[in-house]
């Protein structure tokens, strides 16, 4: 199962931010290549018209393909432990789902049409978080899935 990380908002390249996030995809698409999960990769996309949270969804909308499943991050989303985190994506596989897409929403947030056709909705807290640090976060917590699926040592639970 392929792993999409849609995002409002670019993020430049040579940032610490996108440092982080390449290594943890990388490593999450290593591990999780003997489990059928990754690659992992990140699709951005930019309401350069300012047409708010509907526009920024129709945007996201096109990076959702055909059967996927679908992760909103929202700060109205469930607070789940990283094993059961690990588990929803082994569910998605074990599914049969060809992709699962991880929306980040803008700074006013996801749609709320869009959040509810999301087949999990997490939030990271209840705290505000920087979309870019949610971007590192999602993608450390992908790479802690992938281990814990995989049985290695990297979670101390």
């Amino acid at each position: 199962m392929r792993l999409r990380i849609a995002a409002v908002g670019r993020l430049g390249a040579r940032t610490p931010e996108a440092a982080l996030i390449d290594d943890y995809l990388n490593r999450f698409t290593q591990t999780g290549r003997a489990l059928g999960l990754g690659p992992a990769s990140i699709a951005e996309v930019e309401d350069r018209k300012g047409g708010g949270k509907a526009a920024e969804a129709a945007l996201l909308s096109r990076q959702i393909p055909e059967g996927a499943a679908l992760i909103a991050l929202d700060e109205r989303g469930r607070l789940i432990s990283s094993p059961d985190f690990a588990a929803a994506l082994a569910r998605f596989r074990d599914q049969g789902r060809p992709e699962a897409v991880c929306l980040i929403g803008g700074a006013d947030g996801l749609d709320p049409a869009l959040r509810d056709r999301a087949d999990l909705v997490l939030s990271f807290g209840a705290m505000v978080w920087p979309h870019m640090l949610v971007r590192v976060m999602l993608a450390e917590q992908l790479y802690r899935a992938a281990t814990i699926l995989a049985g290695g040592p990297y979670h101390r639970a």
